[in-house]
């Protein structure tokens, strides 16, 4: 059994860390560049620079102190847009060891807590176990277009998943 701790809230290095799992992941698996890191990097910072835990939810999931995975409810925009799920990835140390599924659960949780209405989250063709995952708890493909937001052109996808 591997001991893994989700933590809520911000910890110290989460910033870096969560960052650098994109940045190593999407660079060696979809040849993302610097652009894709730095805008994560920045966008995290500033989404953590208003964190509003009434809102908002930030989770970690670490195994011996190290952060290996992260998901985040973005509730800023919730009453026109739904709440966002943003920078959810799991490394690969613990990829296929139930982090995911707990990360996905609790950002569930708390949106349904909130009495939020919908969640939504961009994402793109071909992440097909991170799909998996989405189509299981519910999030239903709604959009496709070909674009390049992440600094790379792929097949965008935007998925929305109504709470009731």
């Amino acid at each position: 059994m591997v001991d893994i701790k989700i933590t809520k809230g911000y910890i110290p290095g989460s910033i870096g860390r969560v960052a650098e799992l994109h940045g190593i992941y999407y660079h060696k698996n979809w040849d993302f560049k610097f652009f894709f890191e730095a805008k994560v990097a920045t966008e995290i910072s500033e989404f953590l620079g208003r964190y509003n835990e009434k809102q908002d939810g930030f989770w970690t999931a670490s195994m011996g102190g190290r952060v290996e995975g992260s998901i985040t409810i973005d509730g800023v925009h919730v009453e026109k847009e739904g709440a966002h799920l943003r920078w959810f990835i799991v490394s690969d140390i613990l990829r296929g060891k139930g982090a995911g599924n707990r990360l996905m659960n609790e950002a569930i949780d708390f949106c349904r807590s909130k009495k939020y209405q919908r969640i939504y989250l961009w994402t793109f063709k071909g992440l097909d176990a991170a799909r998996h995952l989405y189509e299981k708890n519910g999030f239903k493909l709604v959009e496709e277009f070909t674009g390049d937001q992440w600094g790379t052109k792929v097949e965008e996808q935007r998925f929305e998943l109504l709470l009731e």
